[in-house]
């Protein structure tokens, strides 16, 4: 679904971002990269000035939240709800949307759960693990 390579991800963005804003025919891969961004009006800027963004690196140690990475972790997890994978997201989601009630907070909430699943395979030099990613969103059920 998404190149490798980190520029050609960008330019997706980039490219989905400008045929939104000059109303131009999308696919639907764009329209969903569109919606995503118009949902984070702070990335804006970002999507309106590839010359500046497309090689740019985004580190924790700069205190920005990499827009690229963000994006397409709601693209992840909204293709995790579509296919219905893991087994057992729905569910979890609709429990999440009820406790937050705000689906794109919701997204936000397992982001954070997808992010530590990933650090941890990472980390461990491991298949990322969908029951790690499943525990952690059962938890945020249980935080509040």
């Amino acid at each position: 679904m998404f190149p490798q390579d980190r520029s050609q991800l960008r330019q997706m963005f980039f490219d989905a971002w400008q045929k939104h804003t000059s109303k131009l025919p999308m696919e639907p891969l764009e329209q969903l990269i569109a919606a995503i961004a118009e949902q984070h009006p702070e990335y804006h800027e970002v999507l309106n000035k590839q010359d500046a963004h497309l090689d740019k690196d985004y580190t924790p140690d700069m205190g920005q939240t990499n827009p690229f990475l963000h994006m397409a972790m709601h693209i992840s997890i909204q293709e995790q709800l579509g296919t219905q994978r893991p087994e057992g997201i729905i569910a979890l989601y609709k429990s999440l949307l009820m406790q937050f009630g705000d689906p794109h907070a919701v997204e936000h909430h397992m982001m954070e759960c997808l992010g530590q699943m990933i650090w941890q395979a990472q980390r461990n030099n491991t298949v990322p693990s969908d029951e790690t990613y499943l525990d952690c969103l059962r938890k945020l059920l249980s935080s509040k």
